[in-house]
């Protein structure tokens, strides 16, 4: 669902060069500075920080000048670990058939059949999403204990799941494209976190991105949408000393907006 076939991704690059003046994101604060000045103002954003964002994605912005920009999850980067939603949508799909009965989870995980696990993915998901940080890494491990022993090659088996490196991230960074901070794990920044948990999200993705790439001023929520950015993450953002953070709930930038909770459409 996250995906694009290449060649409707090609068909939105040509509509954006064509029907927007698409701006790199170090021109936002002069744009709202000026807004009407900037009426067809527009930013390309993209998330995570995957693999084919620079082998598939990059050249096909590039070919069109379209400038963008890539927010990063760093331990996602420095690991190459799946993101919580994958590790728990791939237990559901992949694990054997039976009852699994997990920490912090309160009724056992029944698998069977291909469509009851389709259909139990998304539910599993929230459960753990809404969980505190520390709770839901417990049952995540012991998730990621039962795949082992499956003896399937996950990252093999699933490539377009494959993170950057750091060598391909300072790649992109060489070729123009501005990196900002998806937070350091994938994970919600609600107000069910501890303090100490939104702040080491905000600043930890700071100091990589800022010894790697040398600078990291602008952040990405992961999910981004109501309930899963409290006051205390954009308080923690802020105070890491981010110009501007994003969410993922839909709206027009404006001058007048909290700039650690501006708009972005999806």
């Amino acid at each position: 669902r996250n995906k694009h076939r290449l060649d409707a991704f090609e068909d939105l690059a040509r509509l954006h060069q064509r029907d927007f003046d698409v701006m790199p994101l170090d021109a936002l604060a002069e744009v709202l500075r000026t807004t009407a000045r900037h009426p067809r103002a527009l930013f390309l954003m993209s998330d995570d920080g995957y693999a084919n964002t620079l082998t598939t994605a990059a050249p096909v912005l590039k070919a069109y000048n379209l400038p963008w920009t890539l927010f990063v999850s760093t331990h996602h980067i420095d690991t190459g670990d799946f993101t919580p939603p994958t590790w728990t949508r791939l237990f559901v799909m992949e694990a054997p058939e039976g009852g699994y009965k997990l920490p912090h989870l309160e009724n056992p995980i029944i698998l069977n059949s291909y469509e009851q696990r389709a259909a139990l993915a998304d539910d599993v998901w929230k459960r753990l999403k809404n969980m505190a940080f520390l709770q839901a890494q417990a049952t995540l491990a012991a998730m990621k204990a039962l795949l082992g022993k499956t003896g399937v090659d996950l990252k093999a088996k699933y490539p377009s799941e494959t993170f950057l490196t750091w060598d391909q991230v300072r790649a992109l960074d060489r070729d123009g494209v501005t990196i900002g901070a998806h937070a350091d794990v994938h994970w919600a920044m609600h107000e069910d976190q501890p303090a100490d948990f939104l702040r080491e999200q905000a600043l930890r993705p700071k100091q990589r991105i800022g010894k790697e790439i040398g600078h990291c001023r602008l952040f990405a929520y992961p999910f981004g949408n109501r309930g899963d950015v409290g006051r205390g993450a954009w308080e923690a953002v802020r105070d890491a000393g981010y110009d501007y953070a994003f969410t993922t709930i839909a709206g027009t930038l404006n001058a007048r907006a909290n700039p650690w909770l501006l708009p972005r459409y999806g």
